[in-house]
């Protein structure tokens, strides 16, 4: 849906209070949040909120994207959210940001499949106890209906997308010395919030 230039997404404000929940049992005691691929922007304005003693970065490689964002944060005036900036997850540029905390919610499945080991990358290149908040819809066992159909519909769009099988994710989280500190169901069928922390080097 939009309004002028300001976007809103159901899926955004249903999630909302369940990733507000998981970052209030790990928010750093201050610091830079970096969000990427924010979309409508609700989530990072949502946070901003919440902590106010944390600066919210968003991003997101798409100018409308970035539009609707900056026009949710003049509409807000909160000095802890910052202007959208014009990150690729894929590209290697956002790994430079020292952020104390990484977001990530519902990007793995609308990009190629190489972008996951690329968010674990730039995970793993943070300090050690840095956190990632990833939520997304997985395929882990039988697949519920919603998934196969979410599944398909983004294959026939484009055969690069597509939502992408929990387990080597873990995998190559854990080959990256990120520990999974929890996992818990999403609002919609398939859908997981894990929070990731990046290990101490041995």
């Amino acid at each position: 849906m939009m309004w002028g230039v300001k976007r809103t997404a159901r899926l955004a404000l249903d999630n909302r209070d369940l990733l507000l929940s998981a970052l209030r049992a790990v928010a750093p005691a201050g610091g830079l949040v970096l969000e990427l691929g924010s979309g409508t922007g609700e989530h990072a304005l949502a946070l901003a909120r919440a902590f106010p003693h944390l600066l919210v970065q968003p991003s997101d490689p798409e100018p409308v994207a970035r539009a609707s964002i900056a026009a949710w944060r003049e509409e807000a005036g909160l000095p802890n959210l910052l202007a959208p900036i014009d990150l690729d997850l894929l590209t290697p540029a956002w790994r430079r940001i020292a952020a104390d905390l990484l977001l990530c919610v519902n990007v793995l499945h609308v990009a190629p499949a190489s972008a996951g080991e690329a968010l674990l990358d730039g995970a793993a290149a943070l300090p050690p106890g840095t956190r990632l908040l990833l939520y997304e819809p997985f395929i882990d066992g039988p697949p519920p209906a919603r998934v196969t159909r979410f599944d398909a519909e983004l294959r026939a769009w484009d055969a690069a997308l597509g939502i992408r099988p929990l387990a080597p994710l873990l995998d190559a989280a854990a080959r990256r010395g990120l520990t999974l500190e929890s996992r818990q169901a999403g609002r919609e069928p398939g859908d997981l919030l894990l929070v990731f922390r990046r290990a101490a080097p041995e």
